[in-house]
């Protein structure tokens, strides 16, 4: 509306006020507006914030499974240095078996002199070291397990399946077996 100037001031407060609200109208859509916007960007952060929560999660548990793998990983590592370690030693302590062997029946005949005994003493001693014990003595159960039975008497006087003669000493390092004992097992 244009004012003439002869205008009633009552119309003209009643205009200004009618302006007024107009403009205050407008300023509350516009804050409903700005509102509304507010809320979607916070809505849009807060789907961000969950997004990214479950990719830090799946990050976590990523990095918690390599962690466990490597765990894994070292532990079995660690246990096959030490069990080739003890295969190791196993296989070089039963290379030195037959020379043993060898020795007993010399020392057994009573043709080895002062040097081969001390040379056996010695090496019963390293064997000793090592936990290496010698199995499968005459009058012992037989155990196939660790046992060969190369030879079966018949024989009333002695037990059911007990050890008669012992042709070749059997050797263990702890639960390790290293050479099986060669016996001849009785009824």
């Amino acid at each position: 509306m244009m004012s003439t100037g002869t205008e009633n001031p009552a119309e003209k407060l009643e205009q200004q006020t009618a302006e007024e609200s107009v403009i205050k109208e407008e300023g509350e859509t516009e804050k409903k507006g700005k509102k509304a916007s507010l809320h979607e960007r916070l809505a849009e952060a807060e789907a961000e914030v969950a997004a990214l929560k479950d990719q830090l999660a799946q990050q976590d548990e990523r990095y918690k499974r390599v962690l466990a793998e490597y765990d894994n990983f070292r532990k079995r590592s660690a246990k096959e240095r030490e069990s080739l370690y003890s295969e190791a030693l196993g296989s070089a302590i039963a290379s030195f078996l037959p020379v043993l062997d060898n020795m007993e029946r010399a020392e057994a005949l009573g043709s080895a002199d002062e040097g081969l005994l001390l040379i056996l003493k010695q090496l019963r001693d390293v064997l000793e070291k090592y936990n290496v014990q010698a199995f499968g003595a005459p009058g012992e159960s037989f155990d196939p397990n660790i046992h060969n039975a190369l030879l079966h008497v018949e024989d009333e006087t002695l037990g059911e399946d007990v050890i008669a003669e012992v042709m070749e000493k059997g050797y263990r390092m702890g639960d390790r077996i290293l050479r099986y004992a060669v016996v001849k097992s009785a009824n």
